[in-house]
């Protein structure tokens, strides 16, 4: 397969204003989708494309950019304003669309941005289709010039967040709700900065939010699932049941117990997986969809469960992808992109949030008493900015260093070290049951890579 140039493993993402996220790219991506879309469908239908987007600075420029491209090539654009990537992928199944467009960073500070595109059944695009539209954003005369008539036209939809509110109560069975619960929800100042406190108000919880104000620039800023704190500060003060942190397009989660403690996105994983066992949505021998980055003790609680466990590439879009394939109902990261995919075609943070309440319910226990149940392996996880994205198997010192840290290890551990498909990083994890020897190898191997290409 060719070598990716604008996408990466989350859609299009960089500084807004700075290629490849500016505002030429974006009219030229909206003009290659609807181009692609129309040609796939093999119709004269108009295309729709539904386009949301989070709370960032530079969405505005970015919306109308795409949206331009869009009209340009004869489609029809629906802008729903902020709007979580889930709700994006819902709302473009349920209105029947050709194609959904997400312009987010995700987790990133505010000067980043992103795109992301999902088809007209809400999944994220496979490799092999934005290769294509890679290929006709560099080569735009491979797509005809519409004019007259044939220009299309765009509008926003107002109330699109009622749809995406109706979808997400359903996922929590009617057997349950959240009467009498204390609930802290800190929306990052994102994109669920209206719908998560709906949510959770609305099926009876009594919720103290936080991030609930965005300004443009204040999108992630010591708050949601990346800076937990304060949100732990609030669980305590409040003496809340709950703690419910959520990034910048809510697409991943972060639950806290009523100590004040983060539960791990793995540890959710595995209750998530206990409950639907319990439940009959899996059975004995299903599997569990996790990454190369998931803990080993997760593993270890499924098989233990009778479940299988299968790991992807890093990426709820390679996770879903090895759902579809497989029929998988349940998968999932330890940064809390978790999928149920009777619910979703992408990970949904307040869905997400919704399924802990009724492990609550379901077992009569606390998210305290669930998640001791699981055991992980400890894990140490590093960043390292680097100036080139060298292939790793092309450095001789780590090479060697990996080798002997390996044999240190055997077979109660792993090392992980990758890119990061969105910023100019390497990433380390070593993994296994002694700490001390985790933090060791970790060490070496991020102060090769720091003297080698840092």
């Amino acid at each position: 397969m060719s070598e990716r140039k604008l996408f990466g493993t989350d859609g299009i993402r960089g500084k807004a204003n700075i290629y490849p996220m500016t505002s030429e790219v974006a009219t030229a991506l909206g003009r290659a989708v609807t181009y692609y879309f129309q040609k796939k469908n093999q119709n004269n239908k108009t295309p729709l494309v539904i386009v949301g987007k989070d709370t960032r600075l530079s969405c505005y420029m970015l919306e109308q950019a795409f949206a331009s491209g869009v009209c340009s090539q004869g489609g029809r654009v629906i802008f729903t304003g902020p709007l979580p990537t889930p709700g994006v992928a819902f709302v473009t199944k349920s209105m029947r669309a050709d194609a959904g467009v997400m312009i987010s960073a995700s987790h990133n500070s505010f000067d980043d941005n992103g795109i992301k595109i999902f088809d007209a059944d809400g999944f994220k695009l496979p490799d092999e289709v934005e290769l294509i539209l890679e290929d006709l954003i560099l080569n735009p005369d491979k797509m005809p010039i519409k004019v007259g008539g044939d220009i299309g036209r765009a509008k926003r939809l107002e109330g699109v967040e009622g749809r995406y509110i109706v979808h997400v109560k359903t996922a929590l069975d009617d057997e349950y709700d959240l009467a009498g619960m204390r609930i802290v929800v800190d929306c990052a100042n994102g994109a669920s900065y209206k719908v998560a406190p709906m949510v959770l108000s609305e099926l009876g919880a009594e919720v103290f939010s936080l991030g609930v104000n965005p300004n443009g620039k204040n999108i992630n800023l010591n708050c949601g699932s990346l800076h937990p704190d304060m949100a732990k500060s609030e669980v305590l003060k409040l003496r809340a049941d709950l703690g419910i942190c959520l990034d910048g397009d809510a697409d991943r989660v972060q639950i806290i117990d009523k100590n004040g403690t983060l539960i791990d996105g793995d540890k959710l994983i595995g209750i998530f997986a206990k409950l639907m066992l319990a439940s009959g949505e899996l059975k004995k021998g299903d599997t569990v969809v996790g990454t190369v980055m998931s803990n080993i003790g997760l593993e270890i609680y499924l098989k233990s469960l009778g479940l299988k466990f299968h790991r992807t590439s890093v990426g709820d879009r390679y996770i879903m992808e090895y759902m579809q394939e497989s029929n998988a109902k349940l998968g999932g990261e330890p940064s809390g992109h978790i999928i149920f995919f009777d619910y979703a075609t992408t990970g949904d943070g307040t869905l997400g949030a919704l399924k802990a309440v009724e492990a609550m319910k379901y077992f009569g226990k606390s998210m305290e008493e669930l998640s001791e149940e699981i055991e992980l392996f400890p894990q140490v996880l590093k960043n390292i900015t680097v100036k080139d994205k060298v292939a790793f198997e092309a450095i001789a010192p780590l090479q060697d260093a990996l080798k002997a840290a390996e044999a240190k290890l055997k077979d109660r551990g792993r090392i992980i070290i990758r890119y990061s498909g969105t910023e100019p990083l390497a990433r380390v994890m070593v993994e296994g049951d002694n700490i001390k020897l985790v933090n060791e190898i970790c060490n070496e191997l991020v102060a090769i890579i720091k003297k080698e290409i840092g």
